[in-house]
This record gives C-alpha cells, sequence and structure tokens, in this order.
C-alpha cells in the first residue's frame, strides 16, 4: 500500500506526516489492520528496537476531585464505587512504589486526584520522591499532580523528580464538551511549565470518547507540536457512574489503527499503551506492542489491570525484552540535552515538553487510568452495568473492575 511505504519512510526520517495521510491510517479497513501494525512497527523498531519499558502507578490520593472531566471516576459527581482516601504518608507511597520496581518497572508515576496541588501538597509529594529515591536510586519518578502553578514544576524537580505528566486528553475544538471546570490552554501551560522547568514530560490523549477521526488528528498534532518526550494513549473505560458510561465505541482493531496514527505522527517518541489496555485490545493487546514501546505493569489508579505476571509473560511471549535501568528509552537525538533533547525535531518540532511514562490524566485510563481494566475474575468485576456482550464492538463491562488492592488499602499490590 502506497500511503504505508510513505508513512514508514517518513517515520524513518522523522517527517510529520500530512492531516490527509493520518486520517487515512484512521480510515482502513480490519482487513487491512495488519498491514497497518506492520508498517508502524519498522518505525517502532527502527527507534526503540523490541525494548518495552514498564511504569508503574501509585495513586497517592484518591477520589473526591472538584474538577467535572467526563471520563473520570475521581470526578466531582462521580458515583463509582472507586476507593477514596486522602495523601499516603511517603513511607507508604515508597513500598507501594518498590513493589512495582520489584516487579521491572524503570519508572514509577506518582498521581494525584485534584485539580492541582498547593504548595503544601508539591512539599508532601517532594518527600516522597525523597523517599522513593533513597530506596531506589536508578528509577524514574514522574509527577502527576494536576495544573501547575508557576515554580511548582522547579521544586519538584529539585526534589529529584524526572518527569511530569499532563494530558490534552482530546481536541482543542472539543475540549469544552468533556470538561468545564478548566481550559484546554489551562493543560497546555501545565506541559510548557514541566518543559521549562527542565522536567521530562509527559502528555497525551483518550480515545473513545465519541470523537471524530479529525479530532484524534488534531490532539495528536497538537502533541507533536508540544514534542513530549513520551505519548500516553488511553482508552476510555466507560466507568458506571460517569458521563460516559455508555460510550464503548472502540474495537480492538480500532485502537491497533489509533496507536499506529500516533507511531507515525511521532515516531521517536515513547508511545505508551495507558489505560484500557485490557479492557479495548483484550487478546490482540500482543500487537500492540508492535506500535508502542511502553506499557503500564499491574493496576491503574482506581481500576484493576492485568495482573503484572501476564504483563511480563505477554511481552517474553512477542518476542519483546523489558528495558533495564542501564538502558536510555530515547534515541540519542533525543537525549542529548538531557531527559530530552526538546531542541530538535523530534516528536514534534515544538516548544517542547518533556515526558512522563504516562502517569495520567485525572481521570480514567491510566496514564493514569482512573478507570481500569480487569484482572483475575472479570466475572465479579465492582462495576456494575449491562450484561457482557463477548462480540465485536459490545459493551464488556465485565473487563471493568475496581481496584480494592495496593495503595490505599491493607492489601498486595498487583506488580
Amino acid at each position: 500500500m502506497d500511503l504505508l511505504n510513505t508513512l514508514v519512510d517518513k517515520g524513518l526520517r522523522r517527517e510529520l506526516p500530512t492531516r490527509e495521510e493520518a486520517l487515512a491510517v484512521l480510515a482502513t479497513s480490519d482487513d487491512d489492520v495488519l498491514d497497518v501494525v506492520a508498517a508502524a512497527g519498522k518505525v517502532r523498531r527502527h527507534w526503540f528496537g523490541r525494548r518495552v519499558k514498564l511504569n508503574y502507578l501509585v495513586n497517592l490520593k484518591s477520589g473526591l476531585c472538584p474538577e467535572d472531566c467526563s471520563y473520570c471516576s475521581q470526578r466531582l459527581g462521580s458515583t463509582a464505587g472507586i476507593l477514596k482516601y486522602t495523601w499516603l504518608k511517603p513511607d507508604q507511597a515508597s513500598e507501594a512504589a518498590a513493589a512495582g520496581v520489584a516487579g521491572g518497572a524503570k519508572r514509577v508515576c506518582l498521581v494525584a486526584s485534584g485539580r492541582g496541588p498547593t504548595d503544601r501538597d508539591v512539599d508532601r509529594v517532594s518527600d516522597t520522591i525523597k523517599a522513593i529515591k533513597e530506596q531506589n536510586e536508578d528509577v524514574e519518578v514522574c509527577a502527576c499532580l494536576g495544573l501547575l502553578s508557576d515554580g511548582q514544576a522547579e521544586r519538584l524537580r529539585d526534589a529529584g523528580a524526572d518527569a511530569y505528566n499532563h494530558n490534552l486528553n482530546t481536541s482543542e475544538a472539543t475540549y469544552g464538551d468533556i470538561t468545564t471546570t478548566h481550559t484546554y490552554a489551562d493543560r497546555v501551560d501545565t506541559v510548557n511549565k514541566a518543559h521549562a522547568a527542565g522536567l521530562s514530560a509527559c502528555s497525551g490523549l483518550i480515545a473513545g470518547m465519541g470523537e471524530s477521526d479529525e479530532d484524534l488528528v488534531d490532539v495528536v498534532f497538537s502533541l507533536r507540536e508540544l514534542d513530549p518526550d513520551s505519548v500516553p494513549v488511553n482508552f476510555l473505560i466507560p466507568f458506571e457512574g460517569t458521563p460516559l458510561a455508555k460510550e464503548w465505541n472502540l474495537t480492538p482493531q480500532r485502537c491497533l489503527r489509533i496507536l499506529a496514527m500516533v507511531r507515525f505522527v511521532c515516531p521517536d517518541v515513547e508511545v505508551r499503551i495507558a489505560g484500557g489496555r485490557e479492557v479495548h485490545l483484550r487478546s490482540m493487546q500482543p500487537l500492540a506492542l508492535h506500535l508502542a514501546n511502553s506499557i503500564f505493569l499491574g493496576d491503574y489508579l482506581t481500576s484493576e489491570g492485568q495482573a503484572g505476571k501476564a504483563d511480563l509473560e505477554m511481552v517474553a511471549d512477542a518476542g519483546f525484552e523489558v528495558e533495564g535501568t542501564d538502558q536510555v528509552t530515547l534515541p540519542g537525538h533525543r537525549t542529548a540535552g538531557g531527559c530530552g533533547s526538546h531542541g530538535d525535531t523530534g516528536c514534534g518540532s515544538g516548544s517542547g515538553s518533556a515526558e512522563d511514562g504516562g502517569c495520567g490524566w485525572h481521570g480514567g485510563g491510566v496514564c493514569g487510568s482512573h478507570e481500569g481494566a480487569g484482572c483475575g475474575s472479570h466475572a465479579e468485576a465492582e462495576a456494575p452495568g449491562e450484561a457482557a456482550v463477548p462480540g465485536a464492538g459490545g459493551a464488556r463491562t465485565d473487563l471493568v473492575a475496581v481496584r480494592r488492592r495496593g495503595a490505599g488499602t491493607d492489601l498486595a499490590p498487583n506488580a
């Protein structure tokens, strides 16, 4: 297919596809999905080989958020039966992080619900970062605390944070349809603050909220302009008790096309499969490793994920290897200036950002999935809803399980 040959050539040169080409990837048929995966896989392997970076989420403060993001189980007015608790103490968070590191995670993502941190919150998180680094000197730490005020990114950097995550989520044109308590511009501003402070910025999107192909292309092109080091791709988990509970719009093939489009537009950045991986990709998760070079290990923020052991087996069985702490994630031209070289064209020619390994939007999916994928016995999923419909395009509420272990509980984490 001429389109795919063209996109591979552009990806190997870090050349931006046209919007028409990006839209054409999303418009390919299910019959062509393996060809699309194979083409985008060439770009992924060129820049990242067969390495898969593992990231681990720690939900520092769960629920009771004053923001009204429609996709989020922690939003204002949510009736989802998620765990609700206030700030974990630094030793509790460090213990949770250690479980992820022991499971093979290279990065720990510290997430807290809320509009944004107070200065006291930044002190709390700074103490937590220091505690984690004392136990695991080589681990990368990413913070995801919402909208940043002036000077806060610098304080997190000085405490030892490596990255900051704040997702754009959807296109600027449709942002007001999913959130009214803050703006798209607020999110862009926070990503820019993280980058300006020297943090590696992560910013990504949520697919499956009823958006059009044009919206998906718009947000990915905007991300390229921001130039993050990492782009988490979340697939909406329609949590019962949220406004988007009935939005089951994704198929495994659709998810693969979205990931391929992101890889073609952002060829040399860390593309992470984030929230909704287990729910929407299901048995086709291994194919997605040919497109993305990063995943979350174990559970998400408010939902359960595939067992950590199963994640590791999946990576190995698909012929990939877990990226070690002694390996640099990003290509040399992006790391020459430090955590990420934003001066060159990278995944984006823009003003730059940095990266997170995606620790997530404050809403649901993961990079921080405040929704989740199921793990273990999906027949006992906590979220109520319609009966499972195993067929293609059906609502798989049986795969949505509220997290009841790990951070904020007395039970062992899934890592």
